[in-house]
């Protein structure tokens, strides 16, 4: 039913593919236009309306070490480093 078609941003110019697959995503959320935006134009546009993301110092609780967090850490919640972080979930 769906086909690959071939589309051109409207910010760079630059041809991008909708395809298949997203336009089958597009009608089952009702979305009734096509992408005006290549992937990299409107995760540009995203990061910039978003801002800059503001980063909180913080002590690792398993390690020890000074990271940083993308939220205000709590006194009564421990923080933990991206590597110690990651060692956690691939324990679970």
């Amino acid at each position: 039913m769906f086909e690959d078609k071939t589309l051109v941003c409207k910010e760079c110019g630059q041809e991008f593919v909708f395809t298949a697959g997203e336009q089958e995503f597009y009608a089952e959320k009702g979305f009734e236009n096509e992408p005006q935006r290549c992937k990299e134009c409107r995760d540009n546009r995203k990061r910039n309306l978003r801002g800059p993301r503001e980063m909180h110092d913080a002590v690792c609780a398993s390690c020890g070490a000074p990271c940083q967090v993308p939220f205000q850490p709590r006194e009564d919640r421990p923080v933990y480093c991206s590597d110690c972080f990651a060692k956690m979930k691939e324990e679970q």
